[in-house]
C-alpha cells in the first residue's frame, strides 16, 4: 500500500501597513533589525508617543460615549486617570515613558512607584506633573474632542486584504500572494444630508474635490477614515508626506472589502504635536516655511514672526492656536486613480522586501541583503550605527 504524505506548507506573507511597510521605507536595515529580528530600540521615543496617544485618545473616546463629559475635560481629574492607565499598558510591553516626556508617579503608587515617579524631570516633587506627553494629550482632546468624538462610528476597525504578489522578484517567490492589514483609528459616517456644523466638517467642505466626491456617490451616506500621527506636519518634500498618503488610500482600498462598508470619501490625518510644538518642532517648521514645503497657509505678520525667530537666542516662540490646529488636520482626497497609484507603490515596497528575505535565506550577510538608506535624523537615534556601513566608526563619539 502506498502512503500518501503532506503537502509542502504554503505561507502567505503578512504585512502591515505602518509596522513592515512603512518601516522598511524608513530605512531597510534597521526594518530587518527590529521587526524581523525582534530587537527592540533602546529608547523608543517615537514608538512609545505612538502607542500613548492611539491609547489615550481611544479611551478618552469610550469615557466620552459613557459619560458625555462636557468639554474642556480637567486634565488632573478627567485625563490623567486615562494616561496612568495607558501608561500600565505599556509598560506591561516592555514601553517606558521617557523622562523627559512624562511623570509616571500614581497617587495610589507604591513607594516603589514613587521613587521611579521622582527620577521624571520634574519641577519639584509634587507629582503628577503635566510634561510635554500630558500636554499634548490634553490638547488633542479638548481641541479635536469636541467636534471628532460626536462624529466617530467606530474605532479601531481591523481591516485585512490579500494582493498578487509582484513579479519583480527575479523568479524567486515565496508565495503568488501576499496580505495587508491595518488598523484604522477611526471611522467617522456621516449624513450627507445632515449638517453637524463643526470644525472638522468645515474643513472638509473647504475641498472642491470632497465636495464632488459626496455629490457623486449614489448613498445617502458615506465614511471618513480618520488616523492619529504622534508627530508634527512632514514637509512637504519629505517621503513621509507621501507615505502618509498611500497609508490613507490603501486603508480605504481595505475597507472598501469589507462587508457593508460606506463609500470612503476622505481620510484626515491628524498630526498632534503639532498642537504643542516642542522647540524642536517649531525650528522644523520655520524650515519648512523658509523652504515653502509647507501647504499651510499663514498670516503675514505669523509667517514674519517665525521666519525673524533666532531660536539660539530665544529657546521657544509661541505661534497662534488657529495656526497650531490647521497644521494639525491635513485632508486626503479618496480617488480611485490615487488608491491604483498608492497599491502600486506598496506592491513596489513587498517586491523589495521579499528580494532582501530570499537573498538573506540564500546567504548573502544581513548588512548586504538588507540597504541601510535611513536620513541622518533616523540614523542620529539609530541603535545599530556601531556596525552599520552606512556610518563610519570614526564619525561616532563615546560619551
Amino acid at each position: 500500500m502506498k502512503l500518501s504524505y503532506r503537502s509542502d506548507s504554503y505561507m502567505i506573507p503578512e504585512y502591515s501597513l505602518t509596522g513592515d511597510l512603512l518601516s522598511f521605507l524608513t530605512c531597510n536595515l534597521q526594518y530587518r533589525y527590529q521587526n524581523k529580528g525582534t530587537l527592540p530600540p533602546s529608547r523608543p521615543i517615537q514608538l512609545w508617543f505612538g502607542e500613548f496617544i492611539h491609547g489615550v485618545m481611544e479611551e478618552a473616546f469610550l469615557d466620552y460615549e459613557i459619560k458625555k463629559t462636557l468639554f474642556p475635560w480637567n486634565w488632573e481629574k478627567d485625563i490623567r486617570p486615562i494616561e496612568e492607565m495607558i501608561d500600565l499598558r505599556l509598560r506591561a510591553r516592555g514601553l517606558y515613558p521617557p523622562v523627559d516626556l512624562f511623570c509616571p508617579f500614581r497617587k495610589d503608587s507604591s513607594s516603589e512607584d514613587y521613587e521611579y515617579g521622582n527620577i521624571a524631570k520634574c519641577d519639584d516633587n509634587n507629582h503628577p506633573h503635566k510634561l510635554l506627553a500630558s500636554a499634548r494629550a490634553e490638547s488633542a482632546i479638548n481641541i479635536w474632542g469636541p467636534d471628532l468624538f460626536p462624529l466617530i462610528d467606530s474605532a479601531e476597525v481591523l481591516i485585512k486584504g490579500n494582493r498578487d504578489m509582484p513579479n519583480f522578484t527575479d523568479g524567486h517567490s515565496r508565495s503568488n500572494y501576499y496580505g495587508i492589514n491595518g488598523v484604522i483609528d477611526v471611522i467617522s459616517s456621516m449624513n450627507i444630508d445632515k449638517d453637524y456644523n463643526n470644525s472638522i466638517q468645515k474643513y472638509l467642505f473647504e475641498n472642491p474635490d470632497f465636495v464632488k466626491n459626496i455629490n457623486s456617490i449614489d448613498c445617502d451616506e458615506y465614511e471618513i477614515i480618520i488616523d492619529y500621527k504622534g508627530m508634527k506636519r512632514p514637509s512637504t518634500k519629505s517621503p513621509n508626506w507621501k507615505y502618509h498618503q498611500w497609508q490613507i488610500l490603501t486603508y480605504a482600498w481595505l475597507r472598501s472589502l469589507q462587508p457593508g462598508a460606506k463609500p470612503v470619501v476622505a481620510g484626515i490625518i491628524f498630526y498632534l504635536n503639532e498642537l504643542v510644538p516642542s522647540t524642536e518642532d517649531l525650528i522644523a517648521i520655520k524650515r519648512d516655511v523658509d523652504d515653502n514645503h509647507t501647504d499651510v497657509k499663514m498670516d503675514d505678520s505669523e509667517k514674519f514672526k517665525l521666519l525673524n525667530w533666532d531660536e539660539k537666542e530665544v529657546n521657544y516662540i509661541q505661534i497662534s492656536d488657529k495656526l497650531k490646529k490647521n497644521r494639525s488636520i491635513r485632508t486626503i482626497i479618496i480617488k480611485e486613480d490615487l488608491i491604483s497609484n498608492s497599491l502600486e507603490e506598496f506592491d513596489l515596497v513587498v517586491s523589495e522586501i521579499e528580494k532582501s528575505i530570499i537573498n538573506e535565506t540564500e546567504g548573502t550577510s544581513i548588512k548586504t541583503a538588507w540597504e541601510a538608506n535611513g536620513e541622518k535624523r533616523t540614523c542620529d537615534a539609530c541603535d545599530f550605527k556601531t556596525f552599520c556601513k552606512k556610518n563610519s566608526l570614526n564619525d561616532l563619539e563615546i560619551p
